[in-house]
């Protein structure tokens, strides 16, 4: 396992980050915690230390089977969920406002079994709410001991920017880390927030590096997915299957053939190749982090990289809303 800094924090992170959003009981795809235990003991035998998960996933029960698996390891791991989605039917249920955050980052830490958590993330950007009102919350949080740092999530560069401003400008605890929709089918996060993460030394930790598994090569051109996950994910129907996205996944299948290599260690090597922090990588079996694991010692050429890149063609924004 290689260990990096969390963005310009002293914390060390796995390049390796196990998402824990397919732990739960609300769809045929995601495991109960037995199945999950498994999966973290094998995480934590390979070396990655980050776990992410959310208070949305599965109504909270995401956050209950994520602290019980890593109970045993917590003076050892680094921690992460997120809060924004409606956790209620009731006007104040979703949000950023200062009522929800606080409310809501209790609430997680009560659910995890945990006094505080390692990095604290808004899920989404609020329109509602003045990013004002939201830092001072998040600051609150940390201030508290609910969380050590704070994060973000899909959004615009031009609010990450007003959100990173007006911590400076207020003097409030700032945002370490980015939670971005990115992978080789959807690059469009290249244009701006990559760079202005880089620049400000800020962690980039992407989700669905894999595309919900289009990546793989498991989805062929005509045919009428089948699979659990798509009818139960309506992103990941929205978000791919363009003729283009298919072109791309026959260039990875090229280039895992001729590395001897599976094409979902040749679209993660690619990331850590981009110079993320660490990609989140979704499990549902043990053989699953093994495979993520082995990407790291994948060497990618500046020609293969650039057959990767070659094919892509912009993306409608996918992941802000």
């Amino acid at each position: 396992m290689e260990y990096v800094n969390l963005g310009t924090t002293g914390v060390k992170v796995s390049r390796i980050c196990l998402g824990c959003m397919s732990f739960g009981n609300d769809a045929a795809w995601k495991v109960e915690l037995d199945q999950a235990q498994k999966l973290v003991k094998k995480a934590i035998d390979l070396g990655i230390n980050f776990f992410d998960t959310a208070n949305v996933y599965s109504s909270g029960r995401s956050e209950e089977i994520t602290g019980e698996c890593l109970k045993e390891y917590r003076d050892k791991v680094i921690v992460a969920t997120k809060v924004y989605f409606p956790m209620g039917d009731g006007l104040n249920d979703s949000g950023l406002s200062r009522r929800h955050v606080l409310q809501q980052s209790r609430a997680s830490l009560k659910r995890l079994g945990m006094d505080c958590v390692d990095l604290y993330q808004i899920h989404r950007w609020d329109y509602n709410t003045s990013i004002e009102e939201t830092m001072r919350a998040l600051n609150e949080v940390v201030h508290r001991g609910y969380a050590h740092y704070i994060g973000a999530s899909s959004m615009f560069a031009w609010q990450f920017l007003k959100a990173l401003y007006t911590s400076e400008r207020l003097g409030l605890e700032s945002f370490v880390s980015m939670q971005n929709h990115y992978n080789l089918l959807y690059r469009e996060e290249e244009r701006e927030m990559i760079p202005l993460c880089k620049e400000q030394g800020i962690a980039l930790i992407p989700w669905s590096p894999l595309a919900r598994g289009f990546l793989t090569g498991k989805y062929k051109r005509g045919e009428d997915p089948k699979t659990s996950r798509y009818e139960g994910d309506k992103y990941l129907a929205e978000r791919y299957f363009r003729s283009e996205d298919f072109e791309i996944v026959d260039t990875v299948l090229a280039v895992a053939k001729e590395k001897n290599v599976s094409p979902a260690q040749v679209a993660l090597a690619w990331l850590l190749h981009k110079g993320v922090t660490a990609p989140i990588i979704g499990a549902t079996k043990p053989e699953h982090i093994d495979e993520a694991v082995e990407a790291l010692n994948i060497r990618l050429t500046a020609e293969d990289m650039t057959r990767l890149e070659a094919g892509y063609k912009p993306h409608p924004v996918l992941g802000h809303e």
